[in-house]
């Protein structure tokens, strides 16, 4: 009889672990690919689609232009190159991955955060990597913007770092730093959307935004 129960209840285990598992790989890591419908295949194309690499119906139907759009977005913004919509990928576009905890969510956050400000910002003042941070935060908030950190930074052609790769140059602990505090809510700009170097920019749209502020070389505008 003990022998019985020592059975079933290795069996319970082993069943729950699986259970576990496969819950975990169903739930957590569900990708959108070819031939995936529904409201996620949805949202992605119309993101796409506003920003320009997606010319279809937004029908919810993975088929080739949705995967053509997303394969031309991972390539503009340095993601794997496979058309499928991962975490990686769903973050950039700044929708739920589905496997992210509050606290991963943060650390995400802050570390990518710390990546723009470290490929935007480096050299400038400490108050002026906050306030980078903060313009990024901002935006979050603004309605014309994306309203996630990755969906802000990843939009096509809002940040230099992105488009030339100074994303990926070697980070410096001023950089995450400036992102926690921003992260926590210090904003020197006084809630500027804008921010450009006029020693550099060519945009002459920009000079056209009120200016808030300005810190070290950058002018921060709203």
């Amino acid at each position: 009889m003990k022998k019985f129960i020592i059975s079933l209840l290795i069996i319970s285990l082993t069943w729950g672990a699986c259970y576990y598992y496969y819950k975990t790989w169903t739930t957590e890591y569900t990708l959108s690919r070819y031939g995936s419908r529904g409201q996620e295949v949805k949202d992605i194309q119309y993101r796409l689609r506003n920003w320009g690499y997606y010319k279809g119906n937004i029908d919810g139907i993975y088929g080739w232009r949705t995967e053509q759009a997303v394969r031309e977005f991972q390539r503009k913004n340095g993601l794997k190159v496979d058309g499928i919509a991962g975490p990686q990928t769903l973050a950039a576009l700044g929708l739920p991955t589905g496997q992210q905890t509050v606290a991963t969510s943060r650390s995400g956050d802050v570390n990518l955060l710390a990546r723009v400000i470290n490929g935007e910002a480096r050299g400038e003042p400490y108050i002026g990597q906050v306030a980078v941070g903060a313009v990024v935060l901002n935006r979050v908030k603004h309605p014309s913007f994306p309203n996630t950190i990755a969906g802000v930074i990843y939009q096509p052609g809002a940040f230099t770092a992105i488009t030339d790769g100074q994303i990926h140059a070697q980070m410096e602990t001023t950089s995450i730093k400036a992102a926690q505090d921003a992260l926590n809510g210090w904003d020197p700009t006084g809630g500027a959307i804008y921010y450009y170097n006029p020693a550099k920019t060519t945009n002459s749209w920009i000079y056209s935004r009120p200016v808030v502020k300005r810190i070290g070389k950058h002018v921060f505008a709203k």
